[in-house]
Formats: structure tokens, sequence, C-alpha cells
């Protein structure tokens, strides 16, 4: 099913994130979480994509086995700094033959791609958008960054960027991951305010220790609130201290976030589901 058809639904969709496994052993243990996760009955799942276009058929692959072998809704995340159209084509129709018809359109990140690899063809994913909608066949959904993307000068540079892709045909938006609720909803009021009516699905995860809020804030630019930071230090070191303190913000902060009128969930796994399935678990009251 296209994931459009079940926003249009108005039913609050669930769905987690995987990224292609490296080794027979991470292929083992990805395979492990998606058994666990389909306990769940997930809406989708989505499948990352190298911005770097080394091996973009492992993402194609992989989202074969995920819907052939475990029956999962599978949402196939394409960059195309550095790839052609015909290679976009060609990607395309990968997917088709495999029953895939669900696509995320990004740009990808210019500091993953080397020079020599990046083609001319695509500078911004509006226009990856814009030819994936003229080929036909697909849902195209596209990222969005509720503390706005680290190279745009200002908030409203960054939204009037995004108008750009829903304009070209994105139908719906997952956010980057946030910590705070405010600056989800108070990104969506600015998006509606300059003409983007899309769903919008929030991206959460649970942080997993001291090194990995750092690489966040100091990366991604991602804001850490004090109640979140003093959490994660004071629970640092002890495993399972902080994966109940993680699991217990995340939760809170989904279940503010749905009854606050978001769309439904969409959480970065890292390839793991225990946190995932507690997180879903508990936003849903299953025991």
């Amino acid at each position: 099913m296209k994931i459009t058809e079940r926003l249009k639904t108005g039913r609050q969709v669930f769905s987690f994130e995987f990224y292609p496994p490296k080794t027979a052993e991470d292929t083992a243990k990805l395979f492990a979480t998606a058994v666990e996760l389909m306990k769940l009955s997930p809406d989708f799942v989505s499948v990352t994509n190298s911005s770097s276009g080394v091996a973009p058929y492992r993402t194609v692959a992989l989202c074969g086995v995920l819907k052939a072998q475990f029956g999962l809704d599978v949402v196939a995340h394409l960059t195309c700094l550095a790839h052609s159209r015909k290679e976009i084509t060609e990607i395309c129709d990968g997917l088709r033959k495999m029953g895939i018809t669900n696509v995320l359109a990004l740009r990808g990140d210019p500091h993953n791609v080397a020079a020599d690899v990046r083609r001319r063809d695509y500078s911004y994913a509006a226009q990856l958008v814009a030819d994936l909608k003229k080929d036909g066949g697909f849902a195209v959904g596209g990222a969005c960054y509720p503390e706005k993307h680290p190279e745009s000068a200002s908030m409203e540079a960054d939204i009037a960027r995004l108008r750009e892709k829903v304009d070209a045909g994105a139908e719906y938006l997952i956010t980057q991951l946030f910590f705070d609720n405010d600056i989800y909803f108070r990104f969506v009021e600015k998006a509606a305010a300059a003409g983007i009516r899309v769903p919008v699905l929030p991206g959460l995860m649970p942080l997993t220790g001291y090194r990995q809020m750092q690489n966040f804030t100091q990366m991604m630019k991602v804001r850490v609130p004090d109640a979140l930071r003093r959490g994660v230090e004071k629970w640092d070191g002890d495993k399972d201290g902080l994966f109940k303190f993680s699991v217990d913000y995340a939760s809170a902060q989904a279940e503010g976030l749905l009854k606050g009128g978001a769309p439904g969930l969409h959480i970065y796994t890292l390839n793991r589901s225990r946190a995932a399935m507690a997180i879903l678990r508990n936003v849903k009251g299953q025991a």
C-alpha cells in the first residue's frame, strides 16, 4: 500500500527506520529486529540510502527482502547528489520490479559525496521529487528539519526551500529527530503558514549515551533540553538505568506528540528493536 493512502485515512501511523547492514552478522541482527518489530504491526518501515552513491542497490535489495519475506510496506530512501538521472531511473526500475511504490526523496549530504562521484543532474531534493512524480507510480515523501537544516541561513529560508519540495510533488514529510515537542509544533505551524499542508511525521530516537548526545548537538545542531541532558549525564555508565530513562523520555515525548495532533510516529531504530518496541508499546498501552 502507498503510504499516502494510509495517511489519508486520518488514522495515526507508526513506522520504523532501518539502514542496510554491511556484514552477514549485521544482516542476521537486522532480520531478527524486523521479526520482533513485526509483532507491533508497523504501518511501514523505511530503509536509508547512503548519499555517497556507493551500492544504492543494497537499499533496493533490503527493501525487496523486507517486503517479500516479512510482508512489510517499505519506503525506500533515495539520494540524488551522487546519481545521474539515468542512474535514478535504473534504481526506480529495480524498486518497481519488487513492488516498492514508496520513495523518500533526499538530496544527500555533500560532505559524503566525493568530487569525482558527484553528478551534475541534481542539486536539490525538489528536483528529484519532480522527476519521481513525472516518472509516475510512486508515493513520494521528503525530509524536513524542525530546527532548520544546518546549511540554511534561517528558518524562513529553510521553509521556503521545503515549499519548493512540496510544490514539486512531495506528499508527506518526515522530520529530523528532535527532543522538544514545542519545536515540532512551532515548525508545523510555520510550515502551514507558508502553504505547506502535507502530513508531517515526527521522527524520534531515544538517546543511548553521552557521546551520542554530543554528536547530535555538534553535528546535527539538535537542541537537547536540560531535563534530557541531566538524565543522560546521570545515567551514563549505567546501561539499564539509561535505557529506562531514555525510553521513558521518548515515550512521554511520543504521547505528547500524538495528543497534540501529530499524524503518527517515525522511530529511528539504529537496526535495534528493544527501545523501539518499548516506546511503541508504551504509546499503545500494550504489555
